[in-house]
């Protein structure tokens, strides 16, 4: 008879090892259980485990930095692409609520992969998606802080009536500040980060409602109508009009792409089990319902002249369809407030960058994990070098923008390929290799379900990666409209897999063992073995329960 799986066999008695106030003795166990001590305190409830996520996805900011991907398949491209593939995002995240409900921990993907692959495939895919997930995020935090340089400066050119247009470098000094600063504000404000979520949603709404309803007013005379908005296409790039409608989807991919967020803040939250596919699915949920109400307004109140919406002197379409419907104060009035809200993204996201850059040190896969893996006490129980590698790695692709707009463009593929990949690997072990591992949480799509709801995820996660390599213009795309995806993207691959087998195959055996190996019996840790996983020792600042209280209140 097989011995049974590790994530089975470690008792809650004699594995909860937690210090004292940072997490209660259930949630302590259920990680526990997963093989590792709780080192993260738990102070975010489920609302803000959704609200991590929504924050990120900042809904209206996201949409307006990718709308030169919807616009040029017409308002009918622009609704229908967002509902469509809003739908097939849902999907996608209830396949991976029922991992995420199963086996909360913050390198959730990376864990799944390797618990799940066959012994052959384990280490390599729990490798490649690791690396791909990690910079899939650090990607997602870089678009989003160019993006906010665009939003930002356009402000300014809208002051000046577009007669200032800022240089390559005005928008890399503009990006560089924005992340010191997410940096800074994720390092010193940990302790009531939880709480600033609920903020964040706030303000997210404030802009949304604010967009729905001053556009329409101010575009009163000329709103577009029903059949306009629902049944007009139109094709401002040289592909085939059906294959411009399926770029249109690019703009709910990248938008509602966060929500693996969740899955990062999975020891940090309370009852994880149940908050991280909560969150997982009222995220998406909100913002298909919110993004389509949203899109039907900006349908309705674009100008029909397309072309120059696109080609705005502003320099971002959504600047251009303010200023047509409530002129240049208010535009400058909701620009400001859309940057603003794209700002607090970039918090939310660098917050769960950081997490999942460190559950990878924290199992030695990164480079200099032993420097990256401490916690800080000081700084309220957070992976603060974790934090600052991220805005290092974020300067760096940052530079990106120097070269031309379209090398730029590739950090939001960057991000949609990455992350994409590393969604549907686990989601494919599962199905393929370790159904029968497989052991539901109190979130399960059920048994007739949950499995074609997997194979429909993988399908379009493939789709995705494949969408997001195209050039948007057209099928002869010049050095200056070329997608570059497909080099950073295989940079990003080919490196992190050529990594493997030259030398991380030596030592790289998956997820590490991090409680303690005198709470385990015997046939525990042999079992453990069995199962790929390796028992390590505690690096870096180790938690002591009896002065925990202590420093926290001196802290």
């Amino acid at each position: 008879m097989a011995s049974p799986t590790a994530s089975h066999l470690v008792d809650r008695k004699a594995s909860v090892v937690s210090a004292s106030g940072l997490a209660s003795e259930d949630d302590a166990a259920v990680l526990a259980k997963l093989g590792y001590k709780q080192e993260l305190r738990r102070n975010f409830t489920m609302i803000e485990v959704f609200g991590i996520a929504f924050s990120i996805m900042g809904l209206l900011p996201s949409i307006a930095s990718t709308l030169v991907y919807s616009i040029p398949a017409g308002p009918a491209g622009m609704v229908w692409g967002w509902f469509l593939a809003s739908g097939f995002i849902f999907i996608v995240g209830l396949a991976m609520a029922d991992l995420g409900s199963s086996m909360p921990t913050s390198g959730g993907l990376y864990w799944w992969t390797h618990f799940f692959s066959s012994p052959a495939t384990r280490n390599p895919l729990s490798f490649l998606v690791g690396y791909s997930n990690t910079l899939g995020l650090v990607g997602g935090l870089c678009s989003i802080d160019y993006g906010f340089s665009l939003m930002f400066l356009s402000v300014i050119v809208i002051a000046r009536d577009g007669n200032w247009t800022p240089s390559n470098g005005d928008i890399y000094a503009t990006f560089l500040g924005c992340v010191l600063c997410h940096g800074i504000l994720a390092s010193i404000m940990s302790k009531i980060m939880g709480k600033l979520q609920t903020v964040f949603v706030a303000m997210n709404f404030i802009l949304i409602a604010a967009t729905i309803i001053a556009l329409p007013i101010g575009a009163k005379n000329r709103r577009n109508d029903g059949h306009y908005i629902f049944a007009q296409t139109e094709n401002l790039t040289t592909w085939p009009t059906g294959w411009a409608f399926m770029l249109s989807w690019l703009s709910p991919i990248w938008t509602i792409g966060s929500f693996d967020s969740c899955v990062h803040m999975s020891e940090e939250c309370v009852n994880a089990a149940k908050a991280v596919p909560a969150g997982i699915v009222m995220s998406i949920g909100s913002c298909w319902l919110f993004g389509l109400i949203i899109m039907i307004v900006l349908a309705a109140t674009i100008s029909p002249d397309l072309e120059s919406v696109t080609r705005s002197k502003f320099g971002q379409p959504m600047a251009q369809i303010y200023y047509d419907a409530i002129g240049k104060n208010g535009t400058i009035g909701l620009m400001s407030l859309l940057f603003i809200v794209q700002f607090l993204m970039g918090i939310s996201i660098l917050v769960a960058a950081s997490r999942q850059t460190w559950a990878f040190s924290r199992d030695g896969a990164l480079p200099f994990s032993s420097f990256f893996r401490p916690i800080s006490q000081r700084f309220g129980y957070i992976p603060l070098r974790a934090i600052w590698g991220c805005v290092f790695l974020a300067a760096v692709l940052g530079l990106l923008s120097l070269i031309a707009p379209a090398a730029a463009q590739a950090l939001f593929s960057l991000s949609i390929a990455g992350n994409n990949v590393a969604w549907g690997i686990p989601i494919f072990a599962r199905v393929v290799w370790g159904q029968r591992k497989f052991k539901p949480g109190p979130f399960y799509t059920g048994d007739h379900f949950s499995v074609p709801i997997a194979w429909t995820a993988i399908a379009f996660l493939v789709f995705g990666i494949v969408l997001s390599t195209f050039p948007v213009e057209g099928p002869n795309p010049t050095p200056q409209s070329m997608n570059y995806t497909v080099v950073i993207n295989m940079a990003v691959w080919g490196g992190s897999l050529a990594y493997y087998f030259i030398n991380a195959r030596k030592w790289f055996s998956g997820p590490k063992i991090t409680i303690a190996t005198d709470d385990l019996t015997e046939e525990q840790q042999v079992a453990i073995r069995e199962e790929g996983l390796d028992i390590q020792s505690i690096t870096g600042e180790e938690l002591d329960p009896k002065n925990d209280v202590e420093n926290t209140r001196k802290q």
